[in-house]
């Protein structure tokens, strides 16, 4: 099902956005949504370049999936930091007009979109049922309150073995770090990898049951 290309306003300016519907599957029950960050070579004015190739492309050349998807993107100059309230916002939009479980947003991201991933999560943990992040570099500064806000969200870390940019001892010690809290994060490396894996990553029929498997325990909704 071909993907649609949206814009959502907000207070900062428009946000345009991939979106892709739940397959109807006749039961109506509340679906996941999956949201990508994508990477800084993305960024722009063309939703087009989204589309180009790693899990955006993946969700286009698909037939039905049984997520609602979402793929924002920011201007050349921004990093996702920069609209990370504007994700939120945008997940909420979502949750209140499509059929989405908000115990099951998962948030997926490449290169700069997981510098994204774990800028949100670690500040709104409880608000994401896991964590995709693919060939980006792990933070080497948390707080302990937000690597504690990490810990209860499982996380798949995807890094290629032949990625020049991400030494893959960063990662590792962050994955332990994670895990010494009571984190669960699963770390795959693709041996022959390099930066560039999202295709092989996304496409992964594994994957794409994990993402459709995640659920966050009910907790109190504050109005």
């Amino acid at each position: 099902m071909p993907v649609e290309q949206r814009s959502y306003d907000t207070s900062n300016g428009s946000l345009p956005y991939l979106f892709s519907p739940v397959s109807d599957n006749g039961n109506k029950q509340p679906a996941p949504l999956v949201l990508f960050l994508h990477g800084g070579r993305d960024r722009g004015t063309d939703l087009n370049v989204l589309l180009k190739w790693g899990l955006p492309r993946f969700v286009d050349l698909s037939d039905s999936l049984p997520y609602v998807f979402a793929a924002p993107q920011i201007p050349a100059e921004q990093t996702w930091a920069d609209r990370a309230d504007d994700v939120l916002a945008l997940i909420d939009e979502l949750i209140a007009s499509q059929p989405v479980d908000p115990a099951r947003v998962i948030l997926a991201g490449f290169s700069l979109g997981s510098a994204g991933i774990w800028h949100i999560a670690a500040k709104h943990g409880d608000r994401f049922a896991g964590l995709v992040p693919v060939s980006g570099r792990v933070p080497k500064t948390l707080a302990e309150s937000e690597l504690a806000a990490l810990k209860d969200i499982p996380v798949q870390i995807f890094q290629g073995g032949q990625d020049k940019n991400l030494p893959i001892e960063d990662t590792e010690n962050f994955v332990e770090r994670l895990r010494k809290v009571g984190g669960k994060v699963d770390l795959t490396v693709l041996p022959e990898g390099d930066h560039f894996i999202a295709d092989q990553v996304y496409g992964d029929p594994k994957l794409q049951q994990w993402l459709i498997s995640q659920s966050r325990r009910e907790t109190s909704v504050v109005a």
